[in-house]
């Protein structure tokens, strides 16, 4: 059997620790679930621990979310489409925004709905993902700032996102006075800077983020214990909240290099982990239940040091065991470690089980 498992313990150790590290920079924080994608259980388990604000790229997420997690605050983490401003109304009250047209369409349709939308004007700061020039500051605040159903609650920045910006004290410190400048020239408070993801929790525990970056959008840490800019894991943070298990098919001795010609005729890019075997070496290899159908190959590590992932095709990967099968026979399972691309196409996948468990 494949499997998915969630660690409630590890997941609520992390909850807290994450909780901890955020209130005492005197912030708070929206718990990113995208990564779930609409998962029930989990977002049950979420309200169950607590959590108050969620964000979500997904209408049917929201969804889901809106039937698990009632008066739970939502933040729309997407520029709002068009298309679907109603619906965004609907399920969100925040929204990170950097489009005046979008604003006014969305400040229409929650008078149409009798609600204030909160809008977060996004600031692009080197990521070069979503976010009006610093320059256009002034002149898009002027056209948004008076929308009678709309409430800009603050600025924000994604860094770390699609570049790989790392983010720096500068950078969050040009956010804190675009902030200054704003609440001078109109005369209005702005009580959010929501500065970013997962990649400045690094700053956050070295405590050289500014005190008035306030608020915080978390989802990868949380779930994976990660800390995207050192690489590891964040101190205080638990790496097991999730691992995947993938059955066994089959387990045989078999040479380590082909025997014969090769081609690169694979659909696949390769995932070979180790590629320093000599011609002829042999070795065990055990091929589970689990390809780059249902995840990101490139984005499991087996738990057991000594095994290395040799390859993957659409529905199997192949495991160099090494000298030994190790005690594993068919039907047993392995285990791996997940990064944040494979746990989504896992949690997204249709054909692997998602489980909760309790240690």
């Amino acid at each position: 059997m494949n499997r998915v498992t969630i660690n409630l313990e590890a997941l609520q150790h992390n909850l807290r620790a994450l909780d901890s590290i955020i209130r005492e920079h005197g912030a708070t924080w929206t718990i990113v679930t995208k990564v779930l994608c609409g998962h029930e259980d989990t977002l049950k388990a979420l309200h169950g621990f607590g959590v108050k604000s969620v964000g979500e790229s997904r209408l049917m997420n929201l969804r889901a979310i809106a039937s698990v997690m009632p008066q739970t605050e939502c933040w729309y983490l997407r520029p709002p489409h068009l298309s679907r401003v109603k619906e965004i109304v609907e399920l969100t009250s925040v929204s990170l925004n950097s489009e005046t047209g979008v604003i006014k369409a969305i400040n229409e349709e929650a008078q149409r709905q009798g609600k204030i939308h909160k809008v977060v004007i996004m600031i692009e700061l080197g990521d070069l993902r979503e976010g009006i020039l610093p320059g256009t500051l002034i002149r898009f605040y002027e056209q948004v700032f008076n929308l009678e159903h709309i409430e800009v609650v603050g600025i924000g920045a994604n860094l770390g996102c699609l570049s790989g910006a790392i983010p720096s004290i500068d950078q969050l410190m040009q956010l804190v006075l675009y902030k200054e400048l704003l609440e001078l020239k109109f005369n209005h408070p702005l009580p959010l800077i929501s500065a970013g993801s997962s990649a400045l929790l690094p700053l956050l525990t070295d405590k050289s983020v500014p005190k008035p970056i306030n608020h915080f959008r978390v989802g990868e840490s949380l779930f994976l214990g990660t800390d995207l800019i050192h690489g590891g894991t964040i101190p205080g943070l638990r790496e097991d909240v999730v691992r995947v298990e993938a059955e066994i098919a089959e387990i045989k001795e078999k040479s380590l290099t082909p025997l014969v010609e090769t081609a690169d005729i694979s659909p696949f890019a390769s995932t070979q982990e180790c590629d320093d075997f000599t011609p002829g070496q042999r070795g065990y290899r055990a091929l589970v239940t689990l390809g780059q159908l249902d995840t990101d190959v490139s984005g499991l590590t087996p738990v057991h040091p000594d095994y290395q992932i040799a390859g993957a095709s659409s529905d199997i990967t192949v495991v160099n065991l090494g000298d030994s099968p190790d005690g594993l026979k068919v039907g047993d399972t392995i285990q791996f470690k997940v990064s944040y691309s494979a746990l989504l196409r896992l949690m997204n996948g249709r054909y692997i089980d998602k489980v909760l468990i309790e240690h």
